[in-house]
């Protein structure tokens, strides 16, 4: 910017002409009354065809009572005409306009402007004058205070009315989700969720008529699901009949032989009421499908080393499988009393049935696996005994012959010998007189052979 009276540039910021000391006063950015005055000094410079000296504005003034002083006032349309009249020259007084922004016209005016105690044509500033200019200022800051007043009164009216938009949106919204919450409960209390939960409800209460109905009303929902079928199940448990609860599951599984839901709700039920031994029987059959989504509860039965069947002599049988195997070999069902597998099993002579468990890692028993076995030792001939049937002269001794796997009986007095007569163990001298011998053997299976008799005479 510069200085109207001297020229010089002026910084920005500064209100003093660094060189002649000029004061220089600008009109605020925000003036209300700034269209006003841009309309007046627009006027007047158009008008304007003839220059108005200071010396004739200043008398101008003095005639009026006004003063100036370092004030800055734009003349109206009728005190320049006056002052053209007057013949006056213009000094000291430049009007600049201009636009800045989007259209907004600003003005700024630069005329007559000294320091104070400066002199004009060698008058001073009279004090009257400087009053006049502090009045002037103290209108216009008036001026922008309603101004302001006026602007922040706009803006709480604003701030009102946005915040009344606000609450109607929120109310709005509120109802909005009101209403979707209601729709959403009312559609979640006829779903198949809904209606399992109302069916626990009942349950808890103790109303099993009422949850047995509902539960029912889930399942014709979805079938599939297993969720209906454990309720069911849970409320015919809390009644103490598991035999229903049971069939449940069963009834369910027969009509969906494929549906892993069911058999895992089956299997949970088995373990929450302790038969895991049925888990096994549950899945016999099943398909690859269900057993390898259920593989955790699959127990393979234990495999026999030898075929069942009749044998003519002593075997072993030796059990393989995963997990620990449990057997008996006296016709009852094995368990984990029973005697539990370490190695081979013998089989004596006689028939033997061995059933065998196997328990898997999470303790479910496998179907149990029997085997029976016969072992059929051919009988040996009746025994042979020396010397044979005759007349002895001389002291003689009687011997028999004794297989393995046999014990030899006898009897002297003619009776037919068995396991309660004397036992042979070595030669037996011939008594003196007349003998009937009779011998017989005897397996470790508890069979006999036929019987040998001799007759002795031993005559000195």
């Amino acid at each position: 910017m510069k200085c109207t009276n001297c020229g010089a540039d002026i910084p920005e910021g500064m209100l003093i002409c660094p060189d002649c000391r000029a004061e220089v006063q600008i009109v605020p950015d925000y003036n209300p009354l700034e269209d006003v005055l841009t309309r007046e000094v627009r006027g007047s410079v158009e008008d304007a065809t003839r220059p108005i000296r200071p010396e004739d504005v200043r008398r101008y003034r003095e005639r009026l009572g006004r003063e100036a002083g370092n004030a800055t006032r734009v003349l109206s349309q009728g005190e320049l005409e006056d002052i053209r009249t007057g013949r006056s020259r213009r000094s000291g007084s430049q009007t600049e306009v201009w636009k800045q922004g989007s259209g907004v016209s600003r003005t700024r005016a630069i005329s007559g402007v000294y320091p104070e105690n400066r002199e004009i044509r060698g008058r001073r500033v009279t004090s009257e004058e400087r009053s006049e200019t502090g009045r002037i200022r103290t209108n216009t800051s008036n001026l922008r205070r309603d101004a302001e007043e006026r602007r922040r009164q706009q803006m709480l009216k604003k701030k009102r009315a946005l915040k009344r938009r606000r609450r109607a949106v929120l109310i709005v919204l509120f109802l909005f989700l009101l209403i979707l919450g209601i729709g959403g409960f009312a559609i979640y209390q006829n779903s198949y969720a809904g209606v399992v939960n109302k069916g626990y409800r009942a349950l808890q209460l103790g109303e099993y008529s009422s949850a047995e109905q509902t539960f029912q009303r889930a399942i014709r929902k979805d079938p599939k699901k297993a969720d209906a079928y454990i309720g069911m199940a849970e409320m015919y448990i809390q009644q103490k009949t598991k035999d229903k609860a049971e069939d449940v599951f069963l009834k369910a599984i027969d009509s969906q032989p494929a549906n892993i839901a069911l058999y895992q709700a089956a299997i949970d039920f088995y373990i929450k009421t302790k038969q895991t031994e049925k888990i096994s029987s549950l899945l016999e059959g099943c398909g690859e499908n269900v057993l390898a989504a259920v593989s955790d509860y699959v127990s393979d039965m234990p495999t026999f080393s030898l075929d069942e069947g009749t044998y003519p002599e002593v075997q072993e049988v030796a059990l393989s499988g995963e997990g620990t195997i449990y057997y008996t070999t006296d016709d009852t069902e094995p368990t984990k009393s029973s005697t539990k597998y370490e190695e081979p099993i013998l089989l004596n002579e006689g028939t033997t049935t061995i059933r065998a468990v196997a328990y898997n890692k999470k303790g479910v028993p496998s179907l149990i696996a029997a085997r029976t076995y016969v072992v059929e030792i051919p009988i040996e001939d009746a025994p042979a005994v020396t010397p044979s049937t005759g007349q002895y002269m001389v002291p003689t001794q009687i011997t028999i012959q004794v297989p393995e796997g046999y014990k030899a009986y006898y009897t002297m007095d003619g009776t037919t010998p068995s396991a309660g007569s004397n036992l042979y163990t070595e030669p037996i001298d011939m008594p003196e007189g007349t003998t009937i011998f009779s011998a017989v053997l005897i397996s470790d299976g508890g069979k006999m052979t036929q019987v040998t008799k001799r007759n002795y005479l031993l005559e000195y």
